[in-house]
């Protein structure tokens, strides 16, 4: 029997603006804020704006396409749309499931720490030494990394509100709840990192930051590796080969410009990125002035740049210090907010296709579970060490190797074309052979980017983590992917015979 018989009918988006603003909620999350710049910086400055642009237009917004036909088209969860390509591809979509299951109980810590810096920032609660009250008076970080139930309750408490707010938005449904929380955060969101730029380019020093971070050099341009950083900022920072994009195409109406929509995501997008470059440059510009330092001495990545070095910028503004850190940890929480929100729906959506659940019971079967979950391994003093391992590998091999396998096999078994007729069918631009090029080139790319970074890992180790550790919460978690993908893709469907 058609895995559609009897299956409820599929909620969706009120329009293609809500559609929008949820997809560019998914896309716009932590690391365009944090990753960005510092990625740019460190490869080429002004130089690595055209491999970035190049890697856009090749790979980000062609797989943008891919995932809308197949959510689309299918009108499924990732695992069921997946399925309804080729039957062989459901593992796909339980690899995808998977990785958003594992992404989600630690994303979630790092929006209570942002949360909880909102807070901080009324009072600069941080201090003269914003790195000890993370590492120590905030994150009591234990000195060996391991497992172990020693909870913190700053970092529980805000983490439980996490996830009592997004599972409270999710069971409302997709357009009451993801639809209207993201047509609300966005525009925020956008307004408030906004006033967080101009703030920051009136500072004294700013133009040193902008220098450092545009001034192009292009001997860079020679480096393969920078063309790989650019290929995965891309890739990583639109939410694609995830199920995210897939499941949110699967809302929308079935006359749709898939294409036009895609390409408002991608340049959307790229644009916060780049605003979020000149705002955190123009900072950090400001920061080495007022320390008689070098650019390159203050500009950091990821944790450090978000919770080191930010409250040291606000300590030292002339004026506006609160109002500064609300914006920039407000807007750190409401990013995060809206892209965990589609982090967890490609789950729920998965969970209701094979059981028929309904909507709030299907949110709490996911949500309570994982709450649960995140609370025992992140709440704890040994919860950084372990974000850390996995969010590596999630990002570096569960990721681009699923976007890998399932690229390679859709090219491979010619389900490319059905799907490239479907875009055509509904959009105003028209995808032709130029589409299977790219991402045939993409897919050589990506390649390169898994072969190379597990062969890295696995002659050097990550971090000088124990091998113990890196190996149960680094290629274990791995193993989990493929094992718990074709397990799933096993099982029957509830409406099937």
């Amino acid at each position: 029997m058609s895995e559609q018989s009897n299956a409820p009918k599929r909620e969706s988006f009120s329009g293609r603006n809500a559609f929008i603003f949820a997809a560019i909620g998914s896309a716009v999350g932590l690391g365009n804020i944090w990753r960005f710049p510092y990625i740019t910086y460190e490869n080429g400055g002004g130089a690595f704006m055209i491999p970035y642009l190049i890697a856009l237009l090749t790979a980000g917004i062609p797989i943008v396409f891919l995932d809308y036909a197949i959510g689309h088209k299918f009108r499924g969860s990732a695992p069921l749309a997946y399925r309804r390509l080729n039957r062989r591809f459901e593992m796909f979509g339980w690899w995808q499931v998977i990785i958003n299951t594992i992404l989600a109980t630690y994303y979630a810590v790092i929006i209570g720490w942002a949360a909880s810096y909102t807070y901080f920032s009324l009072s600069s609660a941080w201090g003269k030494d914003p790195k000890g009250f993370l590492f120590g008076e905030y994150l009591k970080v234990a000195a060996d990394p391991g497992v172990g139930l020693d909870f913190v309750a700053g970092i529980v408490l805000p983490l439980v509100g996490v996830w009592v707010l997004v599972t409270a938005l999710l069971a409302t449904g997709v357009q009451k709840g993801i639809g209207k929380a993201s047509t609300i955060l966005m525009p925020l969101l956008t307004v408030m990192f906004a006033l967080l730029v101009v703030y920051s380019l009136f500072l004294p020093g700013a133009t040193k930051g902008l220098n450092a971070l545009f001034t192009p050099n292009w001997e860079k341009l020679a480096d393969p590796t920078v063309w790989i950083a650019a290929y995965g900022q891309i890739f990583f920072s639109l939410s694609i080969c995830m199920g995210i994009m897939v499941t949110y195409a699967s809302y929308l109406k079935p006359k749709s410009d898939l294409s036009g929509t895609g390409l408002v995501v991608g340049f959307a997008n790229s644009s916060f990125e780049i605003l979020a470059g000149v705002g955190v440059f123009a900072a950090l510009g400001f920061m080495a002035q007022n320390m008689g330092k070098e650019v390159s001495d203050v500009a950091a990545n990821g944790l450090g740049l978000a919770f080191i070095a930010f409250p040291t910028i606000i300590d030292q503004l002339p004026f506006g210090n609160a109002l500064i850190g609300l914006l920039f940890f407000g807007s750190l929480f409401f990013a995060g907010i809206t892209s965990l929100i589609s982090i967890l729906e490609t789950i729920i959506a998965a969970v209701q296709d094979k059981t028929h659940f309904p909507r709030a019971k299907a949110t709490l079967v996911v949500c309570v579970p994982l709450s649960i979950v995140s609370v025992l391994m992140f709440g704890t003093t040994t919860g950084l060490p372990l974000l850390d391992v996995m969010d590596k590998f999630l990002n570096n091999f569960g990721i681009v190797g699923v976007a890998f396998i399932s690229i390679a096999c859709i090219l491979f078994t010619g389900s490319l074309k059905t799907l490239s007729d479907h875009v055509n069918s509904v959009s105003s631009l028209k995808l032709g052979k130029g589409w299977q090029i790219v991402l045939t080139l993409t897919t050589i790319v990506l390649g390169y980017m898994l072969v190379s970074e597990l062969w890295k890992v696995a002659n050097e180790g990550y971090e000088n983590y124990p091998t113990w550790f890196v190996a149960t919460f680094g290629w274990g978690m791995l193993a989990v992917y493929i094992v718990f993908s074709i397990i799933l893709s096993l099982g029957k469907w509830k409406q099937e015979k």
